[in-house]
């Protein structure tokens, strides 16, 4: 590896459509990109040539703020100076990294790669044990031990698209990045942008038919339809407890039914 090339990306364990929402929180521009179960991640500046961080430290940083309130983990991997190595993210728990100098000496947590394989899901002990040689002596630099994480990545579906690669200079990897089979710009637009994107993310999850649609509008006019008379029948009885359930159903149903309204507006 050149010591003067520096690159680097990030790697979600995610489709797209979940990705996609949170990458727009970063307010940073990007490429996102489909590798396989995985999703891409590439920036589309460099911020780490003001000097306030290196490019594992931003990069670092953003898979922190990715993980934190997903339930999927991310990995970034970075190379710079002629070193090299990855951190792995995963909600608030600790952060497993580990790295390489020019030469291929390896560094880092002790049990980075147990943690590795533990939180991806990969087998405890023929996955385990590929993944403990990248962290012994040999005559592989830092590209090449990113490149057998990446093989061994794998198995656990990752298929990243032609040109993204560890190692390339970031230029590149940026151009690959953008001619990616349904790759796609994600930049910081404002409150109003981002909040569209997490909406559009939750009606394209398990929940979406019951969000927005048919199925939505059905449930929503049932709970106005069960509320209504519940509501009713409780003020007779003077009922309190009845009377709020019935006031839940209604509120309930007519948020629904006023949420697919405005959101077929959009």
């Amino acid at each position: 590896m050149s010591r003067t090339v520096t690159g680097g990306m990030l790697l979600c364990r995610a489709e797209p459509r979940a990705v996609r929402p949170a990458a727009h929180l970063l307010r940073v521009r990007l490429l996102l990109a489909p590798a396989g179960e995985w999703t891409a991640l590439v920036p589309e500046d460099k911020p780490w040539l003001n000097g306030e961080e290196t490019v594992s430290e931003t990069l670092s940083g953003w898979g922190s703020a990715l993980a934190i309130g997903s339930n999927w983990p991310v990995l970034s991997l970075w190379w710079e100076g002629g070193r090299a190595g990855f951190a792995l993210l995963s909600g608030f728990r600790r952060t497993a990294s580990y790295a390489w100098d020019a030469a291929g000496r390896p560094s880092g947590e002790p049990d980075a790669m147990r943690a590795l394989a533990a939180r991806l899901g990969l087998d405890p002990v023929l996955d385990l044990e590929d993944l403990e040689r990248l962290t012994r002596p040999g005559a592989e630099d830092g590209e090449s031990r990113l490149l057998g994480l990446i093989a061994l990545l794998a198995r656990a579906g990752l298929a990243l698209p032609p040109g993204l690669s560890p190692g390339e200079p970031a230029d590149r990897l940026r151009a690959s990045a953008r001619v990616a089979p349904g790759a796609e710009a994600v930049q910081w637009t404002g409150w109003r942008d981002a909040l569209r994107a997490e909406l559009d993310a939750v009606e394209g999850g398990p929940l979406g038919p019951w969000v927005r649609g048919p199925k939505a509008r059905l449930l929503g006019a049932a709970q106005v339809a069960a509320g209504a008379p519940l509501l009713a029948w409780a003020a007779r009885r003077r009922s309190p407890g009845w009377a709020t359930a019935g006031a839940l159903l209604m509120a309930q149903g007519g948020l629904s039914l006023a949420y697919d309204r405005a959101r077929a507006r959009c």
